[in-house]
């Protein structure tokens, strides 16, 4: 099969889709893979480098999705891409469907097939594409939010340490899976006081036996997060549903009482955010003021870390995808149940019952989409 990599061209994307390693594989196994050229360099991999791989280097994003039977990228299609696909062409990426009805539209009509890294599931729940950039994501929101807590960014002028004498500063996480564990990890590590907040028990008993001393947990209800808002200094936003818009779990009305200059960060902006006063920002602007509270809502934040993430993310894309080209998407997807879960849209019918509730579409069985040949 032939495998298109085109440069990503979101706002202050840096992270490229297949590193040389993989290209090597690939090639080994009798695929061809064709690169936009610039492709790797705000990852530090150079075109000489793909070539020296075995890939083809093109010109043009055009070239790179002409031809190929699988388009694997890091960031949904950008309105200028959608035109660039075809009709049956697999797309595997990061899609996010539940926050945009466009896109959803753009690639119904494309007649694609769109594999999401985000919804691919193992048995268990475990979401193996996702969970290295919730790691990345969740490290940064702490590293973020402390830099934004300082007085020239707008914030309230607090170390998350503190000193002797100055207590720390108070960090509340909304959730506590990858993301939220992550955060919690760094921030702890910083000597913040922390709290996690989750909906699942069993979740919070295991943090509370893991996580250190500075880490305290509590149940989510709407009465708990309002008070712990009040005394927090950092808010981070880590709530998933796989493949569906995030919950609403911070009103305006709630954001109001949080200290003048509070700083939040909602990781859950690529899912449509958990706050109501959320909406996406990049890394070139990347903070906002609400009701008195500074956010940070950048849609990619590993994207700023790409010589991390780059490598992270094709870890474990690259077993996927090589995959879906030797066996084709139905044949791998038959054989494959979380290569299955992450099917979404496929020529033109949407498979994921989340996407399709979202916006309105009917939802046709993905078994239905396997077997027709």
């Amino acid at each position: 099969m032939i495998i298109g990599v085109p440069k990503e061209i979101k706002t202050d994307e840096y992270r490229v889709a297949l590193v040389p390693a993989g290209v090597e594989a690939l090639a080994e196994r009798g695929h061809k893979v064709q690169v936009e050229t610039g492709a790797g360099i705000g990852s530090g991999i150079s075109d000489a480098d793909y070539s020296a791989s075995g890939a083809t280097v093109v010109a043009t994003a055009a070239e790179a999705f002409a031809g190929a039977d699988i388009v694997i990228k890091v960031k949904e299609p950008q309105p200028e891409e959608l035109p660039l696909i075809a009709p049956g062409q697999v797309v595997f990426t990061y899609f996010h469907f539940a926050a945009s009805e466009q896109l959803t539209a753009g690639m119904v009509e494309s007649g694609a097939v769109c594999v999401a890294y985000e919804t691919i599931e193992l048995p268990g729940g475990h979401l193996p594409l996702l969970t290295p950039m919730s790691e990345v994501a969740g490290r940064m929101a702490i590293q973020q939010g402390a830099k934004f807590l300082e007085r020239p960014m707008e914030g309230r002028g607090i170390l998350l340490s503190g000193v002797p004498g100055v207590p720390p500063a108070r960090v509340v996480i909304l959730g506590g899976g990858i993301v939220g564990a992550n955060a919690a990890k760094v921030a702890a590590g910083f000597g913040a006081d922390v709290t996690v907040i989750d909906v699942n028990l069993d979740r919070l008993r295991y943090l509370d036996d893991t996580m250190p001393a500075n880490v305290n947990t509590l149940y989510s209800n709407r009465l708990n997060i309002r008070m712990a808002l009040r005394d927090a200094d950092l808010l981070i936003g880590a709530v998933l549903r796989r493949g569906a818009k995030a919950p609403l779990l911070v009103t305006r009305e709630m954001l109001a009482g949080m200290k003048p200059r509070a700083v939040v960060v909602d990781v859950a902006v690529d899912q449509g955010g958990c706050l109501e006063t959320t909406h996406p920002t990049t890394h070139s602007h990347p903070t906002y003021m609400e009701e008195g509270v500074v956010h940070y809502c950048v849609a990619n934040m590993p994207g700023a870390v790409a010589g991390t993430s780059t490598y992270a993310l094709t870890n474990v894309t690259l077993p996927y995808l090589m995959t879906l080209a030797d066996k084709g998407w139905r044949g791998a997807m038959r054989g494959n149940t979380a290569l299955r879960n992450g099917l979404n849209i496929a020529l033109g019918k949407v498979c994921f019952p989340e996407v399709a509730e979202q916006f309105g579409y009917a939802l046709t069985d993905t078994e239905v989409l396997l077997a027709d040949d």
